[in-house]
This record gives structure tokens, C-alpha cells and sequence, in this order.
């Protein structure tokens, strides 16, 4: 029921991008033309920004406004940095800066440097909470965190796994950003629903999957066979959980969740190392933000459905991903191939799911 549940709002996330679009190009390609927006992501610990938000952005920026101009910049988790891109982007022209920023309270002078001089932001993924953006557009990240815990506790009870005398690692998401602990917030709620006790939590630099495996691993030789399951914020850490477990000679891996539904990630999935993730196909937010963007150029007041942080808002809620419904989710829904997912030493589990013949 949580699956379908989660599978019929991320649906509906397409129905409002699609609302978004109604008389928007039109205007777009008179009033708006010629503008620049800048795009500033915040890391490269995830692929997901150059292989999905950065393409989703540019490719709905140029149905919308095909003579604007999109600068764009990562950060590579480097605060300064990122400050940087920022200042340089205004300094291009930019009217909106769609910012993920790599540190939440950090941005928040951002945002004033910003719209002190007329500049509109969009706070993508990660929320400002202390700078009052102009919107904000991401997915539900408390949601996610509860999703992939209550999908992990949900696992273990249902493969009989005792709750006394074992445990549960939880690796979260870096600590300067805002959007990781919606996520942790959401992943206590989740495991609140079971009996497992948390054997340790971490939250990890930068979201680095290294920095996650070093940790995992020390647990690993702390805790042992205690570990009944690991509830990692996201696939990079969660990755770097499995590879710990995989040096120190764990067979099997057990449980480890995930979220975002990387290639790597659902590539884990199919070989059965890694339980869960959420598919969370980035294009629909990145599309989200470009008609918000637009909006913003035209000098429209959008409409939000919610505030958060004071600031309007629209949350996505996507699906978590298993075995059982990857092919659904993933395949079906033509998220990726399976001739991307089906290489080498995976063929043998694409066929054992069905995913191919």
C-alpha cells in the first residue's frame, strides 16, 4: 500500500509541472526573452546532478524560453566556492539563481545579497531555512526518510528478523544541509514503526560515500552480527555502507537503503546488495523549477500549495524502489533502460526479476 501510495503522488507531481507549463512559453518568448537564469548545484557526491537535474533544467528552459540563457555550476561541496558561482552568476545578469546550495545557513546571505539587488531565488532540493527565498521546489525529504526506513523495518519484520539482540546502523546525510535532516527527522518516524534499536547514527561529511564506508566499517568491527540492517540517506552512502561490509568479508550484505535511484544504486538492487532507494526522477523538480523560474522572469505571484520555512513551496513525493517493483518503477516508467541497468555481472539478476528475457 505505501508503494502504490507513493507511485500515485509521484504521478501527480507530472500533473502539476504540466500545470505549471499553461501559458507560460507564450510570454516567455517575448518578455522574458533574452534572460539569463542561473542553475548552481552543490556536490558531485551524487551523479544525479549531472546525469538528471542539469539536463532536466536546460531541456525545460528551452521549451519555455529558448533565447534564455541557463549558466551553470557545481560546487564540488566547497562553501567558498559556491559563493563564488553565486556572486559571478549575478554578476553575468542572472535574474533568478536557482540555488541547491551546499550549506543551508550559509545561504541565507545569499539570498539577501541576491534579492537586494532584484535577483529572485529559487531554493532547489535543499531548503533555506534561515534566508527566505522567493520558492522552493524540491521533493518531500522528511517523506523519503520515513518511506525508506518504514520500507526497511517492513523487510525485516517480514523476514522474521528478531528485534533483541541486533540493530540498525543509520548513516544520514551531510551536516550542513537543511534537506538531510528532513531526512533523518523522517527516517527516526520510520523506525519508530518497528522494534529495532538504533545500534549508531552518523551524519556524513559532504554526503562523501567515503566518508560513509569509513565509519561503516569501524561499526562493522564494533557491532558485528548485531547489524540486522543499515538506513543510509542516500545510494552514495549507502554504497559506501555495502562496500564496507563487502571488505570486511559480510556475506550476505545485509539490508541497506538508499535514495535516488542512481544507476549504480538499482545495478546493487538487481545483484541484491542493496534493498531499497527512491526513484525520484530529478527532471521533474528541475522542470518544476524552470516554469518557476519563467514565472519569476514574467513577474507573476505563483501560487503554492504550502509553505515551509516561510517560504512557498512545492514538495514532490516519489516511490521507493525493491527488487519486487524495479522493473515497474524504473523500466516501465522508462526512467532508465534496461540495456543501462543490464550489463556484465547484473545480466543474471535482470533476468532473475524479469527485467529482460
Amino acid at each position: 500500500m505505501e508503494m502504490m501510495k507513493f507511485s500515485t503522488q509521484a504521478a501527480g507531481a507530472a500533473v502539476f509541472v504540466l500545470s505549471l507549463l499553461g501559458g507560460t512559453s507564450a510570454f516567455a518568448q517575448t518578455a522574458v526573452s533574452d534572460a539569463t537564469v542561473a542553475f548552481l548545484m552543490p556536490d558531485q557526491g551524487s551523479t544525479r546532478y549531472e546525469e538528471h537535474d542539469h539536463p532536466g533544467f536546460v531541456a525545460e528552459m528551452k521549451k519555455l524560453c529558448a533565447s534564455c540563457k541557463v549558466l551553470y555550476q557545481n560546487a564540488d561541496a566547497d562553501i567558498a566556492k559556491q559563493q563564488q558561482q553565486f556572486n559571478s552568476a549575478i554578476t553575468q545578469g542572472a535574474k533568478v539563481i536557482v540555488l541547491d546550495p551546499v550549506d543551508s545557513a550559509a545561504a541565507a546571505s545569499l539570498v539577501q545579497l541576491a534579492q537586494s539587488q532584484g535577483v529572485k531565488v529559487i531554493a532547489y532540493d535543499r531548503p533555506i531555512p534561515k534566508g527566505k527565498a522567493d520558492f522552493y521546489v524540491s521533493f518531500d525529504n522528511k517523506a523519503i526518510g520515513k518511506a525508506i526506513a518504514e520500507s526497511l523495518v517492513q523487510h525485516l519484520k517480514a523476514q522474521k528478523v528478531p528485534t533483541d539482540g541486533g540493530g540498525i546502523l543509520q548513516i544520514n546525510g551531510s551536516p550542513t544541509d537543511a534537506a538531510a535532516g528532513l531526512i533523518k527527522d523522517g527516517i527516526h518516524e520510520g523506525l519508530a514503526s518497528g522494534e529495532y534499536k538504533t545500534l549508531a547514527e552518523f551524519d556524513t561529511p559532504n554526503w562523501q560515500p567515503a566518508n560513509a564506508q569509513q565509519w561503516a566499517g569501524g561499526q562493522i568491527t564494533r557491532f558485528g552480527k548485531q547489524i540486522v540492517g543499515v538506513v543510509a540517506a542516500n545510494d552514495g552512502t549507502g554504497g559506501g555502507a555495502i562496500a564496507a561490509f563487502k571488505a570486511a568479508g559480510v556475506d550476505p550484505v545485509p539490508p541497506v537503503t538508499g535514495n535516488d535511484a542512481t544507476i549504480a544504486a538499482l545495478q546493487l538492487i538487481i545483484s541484491g546488495d542493496q534493498y531499497n532507494t527512491i526513484s525520484k526522477p530529478s527532471e521533474i523538480v528541475a522542470a518544476a523549477a524552470a516554469n518557476v523560474a519563467v514565472k519569476l522572469l514574467a513577474g507573476e505571484t505563483i501560487k503554492a500549495e504550502m509553505t515551509l520555512y516561510d517560504t512557498p513551496a512545492q514538495l514532490f513525493v516519489p516511490a521507493v524502489v525493491t527488487a519486487e517493483n524495479l522493473k515497474a518503477e524504473i523500466i516501465d516508467k522508462k526512467i532508465n533502460t534496461a540495456e543501462e541497468l543490464c550489463t556484465g555481472r547484473y545480466a543474471d539478476g535482470c533476468k532473475k526479476l524479469g527485467i529482460t528475457k
